[in-house]
């Protein structure tokens, strides 16, 4: 039955739009007429109460148009996934998202000032492979590799190669030190995750001449990053897709994984995790445990198991952040 009225009696005027920037309680939304500044319903604020903040950079949402031409966010449309961790403080009974809807993580670590943690590295792929978000691994500062820093980076770049991890060497130090990495960044969301000082700032602005994004100097004490980045934001690349920017993150939190499914996402025990003895093998103390065989046969690197093992340690004991 055709509507007697010519009109729709509940019309809606909302708009669609992706977050590029989150600045306190203000939001850039970016959508096919333009950028604008908006904030969130209240109610919508207090709907989501499990996470620390209910709209994140790469949420697509809806929002109204007020007269000024700021606008209120009155939904948040399905989100394919997310990159995210345990709260920080009194919160950490939370998840803390970082970015939605991600095509690609990068994990930025640094040849020199700071050198390469595989542990970061290890976590921060977990984590990504629980929330089904794709991992890639940039090394930075290739300009600063030498005969000592060789035989250990390059050992870590072909085992993460080799587990389906791409990588990519960076520097911006030197003409087309930047050329592979922005063949992988044609489309899509991407987000740089990595310890301050491995030099995300610096690769977004030679990626993006424009941003002019703050870059920091290294501790002298610390040999560890200072903090530039007081914000998240999603950035455009020429001819290109979105790079996330977000603050150093000195430590990731294994947000919600249980000690008994850690095993899962490391991707080189899923074959081999069936061949256990007992069907809960936690792959730690257990006798006649497949994996256990394959690393002390070299046919699963000890480098990764020793970071499962450590993680695993953690997750016991209820600390999720397992350290730098």
């Amino acid at each position: 039955m055709l509507s007697q009225y010519p009109f729709d009696l509940n019309p809606t005027h909302s708009l669609e739009g992706i977050i590029l920037r989150s600045t306190g309680s203000w939001y850039e939304v970016l959508s096919d007429s333009g950028t604008y500044s908006c904030t969130i319903r209240g109610k919508f604020r207090l709907a989501d109460e499990a996470a620390t903040n209910p709209v994140v950079i790469g949420d697509r949402v809806l929002f109204d148009l007020n007269e000024d031409k700021t606008g209120i966010i009155v939904e948040r449309l399905e989100r394919h996934n997310k990159l995210s961790r345990r709260a920080a403080g009194r919160r950490q009974s939370k998840e803390h998202v970082i970015v939605a809807n991600v095509d690609k993580a990068w994990i930025v670590q640094s040849i020199r000032n700071p050198r390469i943690n595989p542990g970061f590295i290890d976590r921060v792929i977990v984590m990504a492979e629980y929330l089904h978000v794709p991992a890639g691994i940039i090394f930075n500062k290739a300009d600063l590799m030498d005969e000592a820093a060789e035989e250990v980076v390059m050992f870590f770049a072909e085992l993460y190669e080799s587990l389906g991890y791409p990588v990519v060497f960076t520097s911006t130090k030197v003409d087309g030190g930047t050329t592979d990495l922005l063949a992988q960044l044609e489309k899509g969301i991407h987000v740089f995750i990595g310890p301050s000082g491995v030099g995300k700032s610096s690769l977004l602005n030679a990626i993006v001449p424009d941003s002019d994004l703050k870059t920091g100097a290294i501790s002298e004490s610390t040999q560890k990053g200072k903090h530039t980045t007081t914000y998240a934001e999603l950035i455009r690349i020429p001819n290109g897709g979105f790079i996330g920017d977000t603050p150093g993150l000195r430590e990731f939190g294994l947000y919600s994984i249980p000690p008994e499914e850690l095993s899962h996402y490391f991707v080189e025990f899923r074959d081999h995790m069936h061949d256990c003895r007992f069907p809960n093998c936690t792959h730690d103390h257990e006798p006649h445990c497949k994996i256990k065989e394959l690393v002390e046969a070299d046919e699963l690197a000890v480098e990764r198991y020793e970071s499962y093992i450590n993680m695993l340690a953690a997750a016991r004991l209820g600390k999720l952040d397992v350290g730098r």
